[in-house]
């Protein structure tokens, strides 16, 4: 899977996207806010991680999402 942080603008928030090996969308939420059905992705109890991770990842860049 991969993670991107897409910078809003004005009153619009930061939001993060996470895409699956085709890069289809498969989840969308705000970066101010924990992900909801972390388990849905393979991702229960790594909500820390994913958070300190959304934290210092730069706006724009793709990335592999390795937690």
């Amino acid at each position: 899977m991969y993670i991107i942080k897409v910078k809003g603008k004005a009153k619009i928030p930061d939001y993060i996207q996470i895409r699956d090996e085709n890069f289809v969308l498969v989840a969308y939420f705000r970066a101010d806010r924990p992900m909801k059905n972390p388990e849905k992705f393979g991702l229960e109890g790594k909500e820390e991680a994913l958070q300190k991770l959304i934290d210092e990842l730069p706006f724009g860049k793709l990335q592999k999402l390795e937690l």
